[in-house]
C-alpha cells in the first residue's frame, strides 16, 4: 500500500511537471557505497565534454553552474521535489542528468517516469536490511534500475556482478581492478594520501583524492565516458582536476602533522574499504584512530560487525553518537560495542559527545599518525528526533585542532 502511495505521487508529479526527464539523457548511480564520487565524477566528465548538466546527490545539487547543498538527509528526493528538480534543470538548458538513485527510491517506484538511459552500480554489501529485511530483496530493488536502463555500466569486483550484468555487447560496460576480463580494467594502482593512479590500457589517469575504492568511482565514470563516447583524454583531465569530494576520503590539513581524514562510511564493507586504503599507507610506530557512531533506525545487525573491523584495524577506537533520530543513542553505541574488542579506556574510548571525542582523538594523534572520522562526511546537521542540529565534521575538527594550538 505504502508503495503505491509514491507510485501515485510520482505518477502526478511527472504528469504536472510535463514529463521533464524524456527531455533528458538521465544517467543513474546506484550502489551500497560510492555513488556520491560515482556521481561527482561523471558530472565533472560530462561538463568538461560540453554538456550541461544537472546532478541530485546525496551532497549537493547542480543545475549548470549553479549548486546547493542536500540538507534533506536523503539520496533520492521525493517524486515531487525530484519533479521539479529535472523540470528547472531542463527549464535552464540542460541536456544531461545524473541522479543519485537509492535503493528506496527504485523499491517505492519514486522513480516513476524517469527513462534512464544509463544505470551504474558501484557495489551491494550489507546496508538498509532495515527495510530490505533480505540482501536479496536489497539486490533486487536495485536491479530494477537496470532493466529500467538501456545500458549498464557494473563493477565486476563486487559480490554477484552478474546480477547486474542482463545487457550484452556494446550496451554493457564492466570495471574492475582484479579482473582482467574487465572491459575497463586499472592495473599499474598507486596509492597515498595525496591522491591515486592507474592505467587503463595504455591511458594513465590520476586523482587528487586519495582510496583505492575511488579508483573504482572513477573506473566507473569511465564507464559513462566510453558508452557516451566521451574521449577518455577529456574524461582524464576532468577527473584529475576535482580537489576533493566533500566528505568523502577529505584531507583536514593540520599542524600536528597526522593524516586526518573524514569519510562517510557507514557500512562493514566501507569500513574495510577504508582500511584497505589507509593500512598500507600507514607508517611503522605510528597509530590508526578511530572516532565513529552509526545511524539511528537504521540495520542494527551491520553494528557489531563495525566495531569488530575497527578494532581489528585501529589502534585506538573512539565509540560517539551520530544521528540517532528516534532511537536510544546510548544503545546504538551500546550495539556497536558488542563487536569491539579494544580495553576500554586504554585503547577504547566511549565519549557520547561528538565534538569530545573529536577533541580526545585530536589529543591522542602524534606525528604521523592517521585520524579516521566517518559516518559524518559532508553533512551539515545532526538529526535528533525531529531537531537538526548544525554540525560540520570539518569545522570542528578545524576548531579543536585550533585549541590544541
Amino acid at each position: 500500500m505504502k508503495n503505491s502511495y509514491h507510485l501515485l505521487q510520482a505518477v502526478m508529479a511527472t504528469l504536472w511537471y510535463g514529463f521533464p526527464a524524456q527531455k533528458l539523457h538521465v544517467i543513474g548511480v546506484t550502489g551500497t557505497n560510492g555513488k556520491t564520487t560515482t556521481s561527482q565524477f561523471i558530472a565533472r566528465i560530462l561538463a568538461a565534454s560540453g554538456k550541461k548538466v544537472a546532478l541530485a546527490s546525496t551532497i549537493n545539487f547542480q543545475i549548470g553552474e549553479r549548486e546547493w547543498v542536500n540538507t534533506s538527509k536523503f539520496t533520492t528526493l521525493s517524486p515531487w521535489k525530484l519533479q521539479r528538480f529535472l523540470r528547472e534543470a531542463v527549464d535552464a538548458g540542460c541536456t544531461y542528468a545524473v541522479i543519485e538513485t537509492s535503493s528506496h527510491a527504485l523499491d517505492q517506484n519514486r522513480v516513476w517516469g524517469i527513462p534512464y538511459e544509463i544505470a551504474v552500480m558501484t557495489n551491494v554489501t550489507r546496508e538498509h536490511l532495515d527495510y530490505h529485511v533480505t540482501m536479496e530483496r536489497y539486490r533486487e530493488a536495485k536491479q530494477r534500475l537496470f532493466r529500467l536502463a538501456k545500458k549498464n555500466v557494473v563493477n565486476l569486483d563486487m559480490e554477484e556482478p552478474a546480477f547486474f550484468c542482463d545487457k550484452s555487447g556494446p550496451d554493457l560496460v564492466t570495471y574492475s581492478t582484479r579482473n582482467k576480463e574487465a572491459t575497463l580494467f586499472a592495473h599499474d594502482l598507486t596509492l597515498d594520501f595525496k591522491g591515486t593512479g592507474w592505467s587503463v590500457g595504455e591511458e594513465r589517469f590520476r586523482l587528487q583524492i586519495p582510496g583505492l575504492f575511488n579508483i573504482e568511482n572513477a573506473l566507473a565514470s569511465l564507464g559513462v565516458a566510453k558508452l557516451l563516447d566521451i574521449d577518455f583524454a577529456v574524461a582524464r583531465e576532468a577527473i584529475a582536476s576535482i580537489p576533493i569530494v566533500p566528505g568523502r576520503m577529505e584531507l583536514v590539513a593540520n599542524h600536528i602533522n597526522a593524516d586526518i581524514l573524514i569519510d562517510y562510511a557507514v557500512t562493514p564493507d566501507a569500513f574495510e574499504k577504508l582500511y584497505a586504503s589507509v593500512r598500507p599507507l600507514k607508517i611503522p610506530g605510528t597509530k590508526i584512530i578511530h572516532v565513529f557512531g552509526a545511524c539511528g533506525e537504521r540495520d542494527r545487525g551491520k553494528r557489531p560487525e563495525m566495531g569488530t573491523i575497527a578494532s581489528t584495524y585501529a589502534d585506538i577506537v573512539i565509540l560517539t553518537n551520530e544521528d540517532p533520530f528516534y532511537e536510544d543513542p546510548e544503545q546504538i553505541i551500546d550495539d556497536i560495542e558488542q563487536g569491539v574488542t579494544k580495553k576500554k579506556n586504554k585503547n577504547y574510548f566511549r565519549i557520547f559527545d561528538r565534538r569530545q571525542a573529536i577533541a580526545k582523538a585530536l589529543s591522542l594523534a602524534e606525528i604521523g599518525d592517521i585520524v579516521l572520522l566517518t559516518g559524518k562526511g559532508a553533512e551539515v546537521t545532526m538529526a535528533l528526533g525531529d531537531t537538526r542540529l548544525p554540525w560540520s565534521e570539518r569545522q570542528v575538527i578545524e576548531e579543536e585542532l585550533e585549541k590544541l594550538q
